[in-house]
């Protein structure tokens, strides 16, 4: 089973049954919806489970890498940073990642690309 909870209102997960796989996204500054994020939900993360941050800038970037820092994200789970569509350089979030070593793989929106994130797909 699988969960994502990157739409809607901020949900709590500690009753979801232990054989789901949560995607959580956490809410970066540039998409306007930081306020939505419930960090309350990460001490309730395994290791099926993943964080995925869209990132926007290197404001955002920044952002997502104390956030992977302080909540040590990578210790509980996979993180995935995403560059936003049309915004941000895959080459240049791919880069800033190597440089700091951070222990994240990298993810393109490929719904976007394969699709231009039209409906229902």
């Amino acid at each position: 089973y699988e969960v994502s909870l990157e739409t809607g209102g901020a949900m709590d997960i500690a009753g979801i049954d232990a054989r789901v796989s949560i995607v959580m996204d956490l809410k970066t500054p540039g998409s306007g919806e930081e306020r939505r994020n419930l960090y309350t939900n990460i001490p309730h993360l395994a290791r099926k489970d993943q964080v995925k941050f869209v990132i926007c800038d290197r404001v955002d970037y920044e952002w997502s890498r104390a956030k992977l820092a302080e909540y040590q994200l990578d210790q509980c789970c996979e993180v995935l940073f995403s560059p936003c569509h049309g915004q941000l350089s895959p080459t240049d979030l791919a880069e800033w990642i190597l440089q700091d070593h951070l222990p994240v793989r990298m993810q393109i929106q490929l719904h976007k690309i394969l699709w231009n994130d039209a409906r229902g797909h």
